[in-house]
């Protein structure tokens, strides 16, 4: 098992030697911790010996947190049997899986019938159920409830599965993105370089040697200092980053893009949205709702000159971009398709950045939809991918 947690560390980037390894086997060996007054090993106590052994500097400390929880997420659960076992556990158990044949007879409804039938469905029903087509409930075909499979339903409670609900009833916590991640590579920062305009501007500051020379020349040889401003990266760059829900596979990978930009343009203005732009964006995650930026305040507020680049998945329910109302979380008056015309008509420098895998884009229908809207402006988050994407903004 701890082999398995060595190579864990080692694909979460962090530096572990095999010497570092064989020391905790010998802090292990040696019972440096052992278990409690009731017998029982505990987790925590492994915990800080692995990271005295295996960790020699704190700025790693995150990276070892998160690696940790991850492979040892239960285990504290399963060497302790005096504990009750979780109610989440037990509904586990009761989870279908599906045959592409049960799959394909399993009949979407329209936006119109599906909103309909949910109010039909809270009026009549009375109790809990699970495993079945009709009611709201888990586990089974219903277009309501959470756990089961329908190819386009509405998930109240409970996490995504199949990333297929065209509304969620659930209020969910995002987290704002870290722009003080440190870049895995610097990769990205060389790629987004391909966009940097730089302009002579502010107070002068540095010499202008060249321009000393000669005006010292011209003045028969006697000293005449030129100084003139600093060259600054002058591009504006408005940034749009899509957070929560399918963007959490892609944490990382965002962070690490955030961290670049806020390294190389001067000028960024950055919000969040969900899924798809709507009437309003928000700057932070905590105090999203009471904290909104309308988006034609947005509009007003930039000029053209900005270069505007949302970051996003694009994957969600067609509805989101193209129904009234089809926003998850409330019900928008206009489509999502509306607002993406208006920001891309007002900024004509646009590009949007993909996280997914360029490979599973055909299979996204909202991809489709979005590759449109954004006229095929769209370029997956690879180093190639972010070099395209700049060399179109800058023309």
């Amino acid at each position: 098992m701890l082999i398995d947690f060595f190579y864990t560390l080692r694909s979460a980037k962090l530096p572990v030697s095999v010497k570092e390894y064989l020391t905790l086997l010998e802090a292990l060996q040696a019972d440096v911790v052992g278990p409690n007054s009731d017998g029982a090993y505990g987790i925590d106590d492994f915990y800080y010996l692995s990271r005295t052994a295996l960790v020699k500097d704190e700025k790693h400390y995150d990276k070892f947190d998160r690696a940790f929880a991850a492979y040892f997420k239960g285990v504290e659960m399963l060497t302790d049997f005096t504990k009750e076992v979780p109610l989440d556990w037990l509904k586990k158990t009761l989870e279908r899986e599906f045959t592409a044949e049960e799959k394909a007879k399993i009949e979407k409804m329209g936006w119109d019938e599906l909103m309909e039938t949910l109010k039909k469905r809270f009026e009549e029903q009375k109790e809990r159920h699970e495993g079945g087509s009709k009611w709201i409930g888990t586990g089974g075909t219903s277009p309501f409830g959470n756990g089961g499979y329908n190819p386009q339903g509405i998930r109240i409670g409970g996490a995504g599965k199949n990333k297929s609900a065209v509304k969620v009833w659930d209020q969910r916590a995002y987290k704002d993105y870290d722009d003080t991640q440190e870049l895995g590579t610097r990769n990205i920062k060389v790629a987004l370089r391909r966009l940097r305009k730089f302009a002579r501007e502010g107070h002068e500051e540095e010499l202008d040697l060249d321009n000393t020379i000669h005006s010292t020349a011209a003045n028969a040889g006697y000293l005449d200092i030129k100084m003139r401003p600093e060259r600054h990266n002058n591009v504006k760059v408005l940034l749009l980053m899509d957070v929560g829900g399918t963007m959490d596979e892609h944490i990382q990978r965002v962070e690490e893009l955030f961290s670049a930009v806020k390294t190389e343009f001067k000028h960024l203005e950055f919000y969040y949205f969900h899924n798809c732009v709507y009437d309003f964006m928000w700057k932070n995650n905590k105090r999203r709702f009471s904290e909104k930026f309308a988006t034609w305040d947005i509009l007003r507020k930039y000029n053209k000159d900005y270069k505007l680049i949302f970051v996003g998945d694009a994957t969600m329910s067609p509805y989101e971009i193209l129904q009234p109302g089809g926003s998850v979380e409330y019900n928008n008056e206009e489509a999502g398709a509306e607002w993406i015309q208006r920001l891309t008509h007002t900024f004509p420098k646009f590009a949007w950045i993909n996280p997914e895998p360029q490979g599973v884009w055909q299979y996204r229908q909202s991809i489709a939809v979005m590759q449109q809207l954004m006229s095929n402006r769209m370029y997956p988050l690879t180093l190639r991918g972010l070099e395209d994407a700049m060399r179109m903004l800058s023309k």
